[in-house]
């Protein structure tokens, strides 16, 4: 039994980009009622990247209890149980590399004809996951990835089936800022370029960042004051275990009419989301391809993933992530194509981005 004033695990535990909480006390739908982030928190929040016609949903839970954020260590106790993973002969893909090759081939012939500039293209990877204990332990999985594969946006959030409200089940270990809100500024910090080492980033990798980063730069004017919205940071060099990727940043003050949290939410999805790093440019053509590619939804990959807390907030976009439900865990990996894509080059980028993750979480590859 948990001590006074303790809640018990089964309650729910989150632990996101620096805050964390136990005991969750309600969920709600922030396509219905975002104005809700407007009220005392904390609030963990998963967005996913499907529209609602593919199943996405848009959920916020509110918890009771604060928690230290200073490690996944403070976030409460796990089972007791080691994670047991899938073995690494288990995953599938939505796409075999052939699929996918000719994915980005597809996506090649629409640039050619005009139709988009980019798109980003991913596929899911899926492995059986049964747990006698009913749900994977996911805060196991956390404290796994955070020795293994330690990330700025990283954490958990699980409500469980018998915490009795909607649950959720994700692992993230995001490199990449969605939204960061806090003194009245938004930022946000688009990853588009990646190697193995930095010899490794092309000409191709810069150009791409430059065209998202331009596209997030509008994103966020719509709900910006006119002229304050500037690119702090262009092309920087990020090194992550096992990779590199090519970082830009991006910062606006919020207009005055959107202080208010209420209207500030509402606004900062509609003007923003899905995020541009993992849609493409223009957003509503690259949306529409990806529609038509990919076979399996995203769910919460690509999406938005982290906390609301007053009038600061930090999102992830939920890449580096998993999500487990039904007994199957799921890992999205993707890349964004252009027309100086090389398919076979964009397929092993899509391999290098889950190597690493994949190997934790199946115990091929030790913390």
């Amino acid at each position: 039994m948990p001590g006074p004033g303790r809640t018990s695990p089964r309650q729910g535990i989150a632990h996101l980009a620096g805050r964390a909480a136990a005991g969750v006390v309600e969920v709600v739908d922030l396509r219905r009622a975002p104005e809700r982030l407007a009220e005392p928190g904390p609030w963990f929040v998963v967005v996913d990247f499907d529209a609602p016609a593919r199943g996405g949903r848009a959920r916020a839970w509110r918890f009771a209890e604060r928690l230290d954020p200073g490690d996944l260590s403070a976030a409460g106790p796990a089972s007791g149980r080691a994670w047991r993973g899938p073995s690494a002969d288990a995953w599938t893909s939505s796409m075999d590399r052939a699929r996918y090759e000719a994915a980005v081939a597809h996506v090649r012939a629409q640039v050619r004809e005009g139709e988009v500039y980019q798109a980003n293209v991913c596929r899911v990877l899926s492995a059986p996951l049964a747990d006698p204990g009913g749900e994977p332990d996911a805060l196991a999985l956390a404290r796994r990835l955070a020795r293994g594969n330690p990330a700025p946006y990283g954490g958990v959030l699980h409500v469980p089936r018998a915490a009795g409200v909607d649950p959720v089940w994700v692992v993230s270990a995001s490199p990449e800022l969605y939204l960061r809100v806090s003194g009245g500024t938004v930022t946000s910090g688009p990853i588009k370029g990646t190697a193995a080492t930095p010899d490794g980033l092309t000409a191709k990798d810069r150009a791409e960042n430059v065209m998202i980063t331009d596209l997030v730069r509008n994103d966020l004017q719509r709900v910006c004051e006119p002229g304050t919205v500037e690119v702090t940071g262009l092309l920087a060099v990020e090194q992550h275990p096992g990779l590199v990727h090519l970082v830009s940043t991006v910062a606006g003050r919020v207009r005055p009419d959107l202080h208010d949290p209420a209207a500030l939410w509402s606004a900062l999805l509609d003007a923003t989301f899905p995020p541009a790093s993992v849609s493409g440019a223009p957003k509503s053509s690259a949306l529409r391809i990806i529609d038509a590619l990919e076979p399996e939804p995203r769910g919460p990959y690509c999406g938005a993933v982290g906390w609301v807390d007053g009038d600061e907030a930090v999102l992830a976009v939920g890449i580096r992530t998993f999500w487990w439900s039904d007994g199957v865990l799921r890992f999205g990996t993707g890349a964004g194509i252009t027309w100086g894509s090389d398919p076979a080059r964009e397929w092993e980028e899509t391999e290098l981005k889950a190597r690493r993750l994949v190997g934790l979480a199946s115990g091929t590859l030790e913390p």
